[in-house]
Parts: structure tokens; sequence; C-alpha cells
């Protein structure tokens, strides 16, 4: 997943994320901080969002279900690991996996696991808290490896 395919999704379900919100253009481009000409634009699929637009709207409909189910998950991490490569640092409690996630392999509780969406990885400790996300499958693994050798 990188910038040009999240900036495609985001604007191709503008619309419905703005319907989601029971919002309306004007009080949608008050939010986004754009024009109504911009939202219309987009929506029409005249134009696209920019990245920062699309920064915003996942941050501002983070809780969104269109956005989770896109990205298969929390639309700010995929945000965040396609500017940083990897988040390492420990990250708020998920809840395991359970739909999302395929499991890669299990080692006294800890999680190697892959989105069945946008095919990221992470780690999850033992308590299901996210320890690091990539899209590096080679970072991915090596961590996991480090993991395996500290506990």
């Amino acid at each position: 997943m990188d910038r040009d395919f999240i900036i495609r999704i985001i604007s191709e379900n503008f619309k419905n994320l703005r319907r989601e919100s029971h919002y309306t253009q004007d009080k949608m481009a008050e939010i986004v901080g754009v024009s109504k000409k911009t939202i219309i634009q987009i929506e029409k699929g005249r134009g696209l969002a920019d990245w920062t637009t699309c920064i915003a709207i996942c941050a501002i409909f983070r809780e969104s279900d269109i956005l989770h189910k896109i990205f298969g998950g929390d639309p700010l991490e995929v945000i965040e690991i396609t500017v940083q490569d990897v988040n390492i640092r420990p990250q708020e409690k998920t809840m395991g996996g359970h739909i999302m996630w395929k499991n890669i392999t299990e080692y006294k509780g800890f999680k190697l696991q892959r989105n069945v969406i946008s095919k990221h990885f992470r780690i999850l400790d033992e308590e299901n808290y996210r320890l690091i996300s990539t899209f590096n499958e080679d970072v991915a693994h090596e961590m996991w490896q480090d993991i395996q050798k500290t506990i």
C-alpha cells in the first residue's frame, strides 16, 4: 500500500464517508479544511483528494466502519507505516486480530500477524498490545526473531 493507492481509495469512498457521518458537503468542507467545490470535485470523480486531506480524513474518521473495512483496521496505523515504513513503539491494546488478521506464528503469547486486507505485518505482545507495524516482511521477521531471542 502506498500514498497513491491511499489517495485513490479515500477519494473513491469520500461521498460514502461523508454520508456515514451524516455531514453535508458544506460541513465536510469545514471539518476537513477544503472548499465545498473541492468536495464536489472529489465526490464526482473529477479530482482526487490530496495527501493532507487523506490524512485528515483518516484522523477525523478514525473509527469509521468504511475506513476500517478499506484498511483492515486502524486507518492511521496504515498511514503511519506508509510514511515511516516501520512503526516501532507500543501502541494501544488491540483485540488480538480475530477478524482482519492472520497469525503467521506465535511464541509464548506473542504473535506475528498479517492483515488480510492491507497486507501489513504487526507483532503483538502477550496482552495484545501492538509492538511494531510494517509493510516490510523482512523487517517483520527480523523483529520477530529478536523478540524470540529476548523472551
